[in-house]
């Protein structure tokens, strides 16, 4: 028998606050958000919603490595870039390829059943600052 989730004041405080939200954030960014008027909901409350929610299917987790765990309204899915200066995550404009995982060989006789991509690099803004930095180093 499945479990049937309350629809709790907090868990309708927490959605709300996440649809003002950026696209990408964390758990941490959403609790910082929530005690603004609810000083009382404690950290641990809005982590546990965030993994019910996104159990549910509300929001698509994204684990990024070297970096937190970060979350998005589920959306189509796609591919992020993380950038490696300032850590920002951001949504990639290419079509996603749903049947990647079957054209992937494992030697190891792994049997894939989906699969993220996280690109990595420099954001155009931090870019921008590093050769803004270069240029004055060359003064």
């Amino acid at each position: 028998m499945a479990t049937v989730r309350r629809n709790t004041k907090q868990f309708s405080v927490i959605l709300d606050t996440i649809k003002m939200m950026p696209r990408h954030f964390t758990a941490d960014d959403v609790y910082e958000e929530v005690k603004k008027e609810y000083p009382g909901l404690g950290q641990a409350t809005v982590f546990r919603n965030l993994n019910k929610m996104a159990e549910e299917g509300i929001l698509l987790r994204i684990e990024v490595p070297g970096g937190a765990r970060e979350y998005e309204l589920r959306a189509p899915k796609h591919y992020h870039a993380k950038c490696m200066k300032c850590g920002k995550l951001f949504d990639v404009e290419m079509d996603y390829m749903p049947n990647l995982e079957k054209k992937v060989k494992d030697a190891h006789g792994f049997q894939f059943s989906g699969h993220d991509i996280i690109f990595t690099g420099l954001c155009s803004s931090c870019i921008k600052k590093q050769d803004g930095n270069n240029m004055e180093d060359e003064k």
